[in-house]
């Protein structure tokens, strides 16, 4: 680019009366060097202004690790600054930026972790209606409890996202919020006349609240997600090096709710079962283990109405904006058709990769009552599996935490994060599934336990994160919650898919079966995800305004890099498209496009006839203004004429 520094014939003058000069080659040094600073920012370009992803290998690995070792020395100092300051204030940052935005999942997770412990419990007590042969209770009604549970899942991911997307994202997470409350409510006070109206009415319950869980998945995604990114002109460093970071940490709340919930429930039971955890269970000690363990997240979750009603007024300000540029109200039913025209394959990947964790997620407890059957072959107690389960939700949060620490880092990233998940957990599923015998007698059994343990761990770090995370960040902001709410609903098929086949099929066969979710998982990874890690959404954002006014082939930034494309688009040649000086000049265009807007809208608010949004007044130093005031002319973003 020093090309440019050589001004020549072009050297500063007066204003371009025909609209044909290259701005950029009118640039003062000064000038030069501010849209750098606005446009290059050190942590994606070196100071040859050559982006990361341009740079032979070598070189982008010292650049990234340059790049992290920097960061991370800030953030530690910040860290220490806070503290030396007040002690608690780096918890108090972390419950507002990462507890806080997670805590709807927190409460899902605490939730519907709770309806699998609580049936061993509910089967050692009420035998002859929860214990096959369901001698008082309808067989079906009792197995309806995991099918309906998932249902309104999937109900509610598809409607909440598209509501998300019509009306606001603000309007999804106070409805989530809501409907969670009233569905705990329900639970709690779960009854029935006979205990078959009991498991009716408790099926019905975790339905209602099932919808409620299922919008959670699509509105903290979209609105974690834009909340990161902002909605100024130009991204911020915190957005583009640490956005996964900020959307992953909220859903590891997920975790966080698992783990509480196995904690209370042995809690709670050894307080009413007279500080034992073996059987015999008295059926008031299990009524009201299990109805205050609904009781409890519910109070939260009435805050959580609260606070999403009255502390997240801005929610929705990022798909507002997006609305606004493409003069649309209501739902954005042309970027939905289009998203599926430009990025169709990208649902492949992300509601196939979703579909292939769910199946594995729910294979994962095979390994339990395998080995527990070994080590504990007399066993009658719910005891060793719910303990078990607390030490396998530890170890998936160590998972969860290492995927949010790893999942920015450019050398391993999204993408590759994912597959390695993917390939872990096959090969984990695969050894067994040959060798079940020998991993099932008692001399190696523990071998069995081990894989079981990091099969929880490279499920969370890997698939079961970032496929939370994609499904959001690999489309545009006007269908973002609805093409989440799809892929995360095709989650959920996955995970009916796997508790209706696990039910015709002996435990070995289980094994064969699996293992070959995780091979599908990795290929539609490889072949159809995009690598969004380093990319700045801003920049896809960008892309998108090209391609709604049907100029898809204008655009010549890094959203088109190969590095950020899949293999399909490669395949396709959307990469063509790329070209990093062209792009640049394009990016001086699109600013100059807000600057016009930002000296019409003073006037206007001088005639004091504005009454729209407060701009963005601080990027407009007096260089950039004077650089725009002696140039002329600005090639305006129309739709393509038919």
């Amino acid at each position: 680019m020093d090309e440019y520094r050589d001004y020549g014939p072009a050297a500063p003058h007066g204003p371009d009366m025909t609209g044909t000069h290259n701005p950029v080659h009118r640039m003062t040094q000064n000038e030069r060097q501010i849209f750098d600073y606005l446009l290059k920012p050190d942590d994606c370009y070196n100071e040859a202004g050559v982006y990361w992803g341009d740079m032979p290998l070598a070189q982008q690995v010292k650049f990234v690790m340059k790049g992290d070792s920097k960061e991370g020395k800030r953030e530690l100092s910040n860290i220490w600054a806070m503290f030396k300051k007040d002690p608690l204030s780096p918890f108090a940052y972390y419950f507002k930026n990462m507890v806080l935005p997670g805590a709807g999942l927190g409460l899902e997770g605490y939730v519907l972790f709770s309806i699998g412990n609580l049936k061993p419990l509910f089967e050692g007590t009420f035998t002859d209606c929860w214990k096959k042969p369901h001698r008082i209770c309808n067989a079906t009604w009792v197995a309806a409890v995991e099918y309906m549970e998932i249902s309104g899942i999937i109900v509610g991911q598809i409607l909440v996202g598209i509501l998300g997307d019509w009306l606001g994202r603000r309007w999804g997470l106070i409805q989530d919020a809501t409907i969670m409350f009233i569905g705990l409510i329900m639970l709690t006070a779960a009854w029935g006349v006979t205990q078959n109206g009991w498991v009716i009415c408790y099926v019905w319950s975790l339905f209602f609240y099932g919808i409620g869980v299922g919008g959670e998945y699509p509105m903290t995604a979209t609105s974690g997600m834009e909340n990161a990114v902002g909605s100024g002109k130009v991204s911020t460093k915190e957005d583009r090096l640490h956005r996964g970071r900020k959307v992953t940490s909220a859903f590891l709340m997920q975790g966080w709710g698992q783990f509480f919930n196995q904690v209370l429930l042995i809690l709670l039971l050894l307080i009413f079962h007279h500080g034992s955890g073996n059987p015999p269970y008295s059926k008031l000690a299990a009524q009201w283990t299990y109805r205050i363990s609904f009781a409890i997240p519910a109070v939260g979750t009435l805050w959580l109405v609260y606070y999403r009603t009255f502390k997240m007024r801005a929610a929705s300000k990022q798909l507002a904006a997006a609305k606004k540029k493409s003069k649309v109200t209501g739902y954005d039913t042309e970027s939905l058709k289009l998203t599926f025209t430009y990025f169709g394959p990208r649902m492949i990947a992300t509601a196939g990769a979703w579909f292939a964790n769910d199946v594995f997620f729910y294979g994962n407890k095979l390994f339990q009552s395998e080995f527990i059957s070994v080590i504990l072959p007399d066993n009658t107690s719910i005891m060793p599996g719910w303990l078990y389960n607390l030490i396998n939700v530890g170890v998936s949060l160590v998972g969860y935490y290492l995927a949010s620490f790893l999942i920015d880092n450019k050398l391993y990233g999204r993408k590759r994060m994912q597959m390695v998940g993917f390939l872990m957990d096959f090969i984990l599923f695969i050894v067994p599934a040959f060798n079940f015998s020998y991993y099932k007698s008692t001399a190696h059994v523990r071998e069995f336990q081990t894989m079981y343990f990091l099969s929880s761990f490279f499920n969370q770090f890997g698939p079961n994160a970032v496929t939370f995370l994609v499904a959001a960040e690999v489309y545009p902001t006007p269908i973002r919650a609805t093409a989440h709410g799809v892929s995360a609903a095709a989650g959920k098929l996955g995970a009916l898919f796997a508790s209706v086949l696990y039910n015709y099929i002996d435990t070995q066969t289980k094994f064969y079966v699996v293992p070959w979710f995780g091979l599908m998982g990795m290929l539609v990874t490889l072949l159809f995800l995009p690598d969004t890690t380093g990319l700045d959404l801003k920049e896809q954002e960008r892309r998108w305004q090209y391609i709604r006014a049907g100029r898809e082939g204008d655009y010549h930034g890094v959203a088109v890099h190969p590095k950020h494309l899949s293999w399909w688009e490669r395949w396709r040649g959307v990469g063509r498209f790329y070209d990093p000086d062209t792009d640049y000049a394009q990016k001086i265009e699109d600013l100059r496009r807000d600057w016009e807007a930002s000296v019409a809208r003073r006037v206007e608010e001088k005639a004091g006839e504005w009454d729209g949004e407060e701009g963005e007044e601080s990027l407009w130093s007096s260089d950039v203004s004077t650089f725009f005031e002696k140039t002329k002319g600005s090639p305006v973003l129309t739709p393509k004429e038919g």
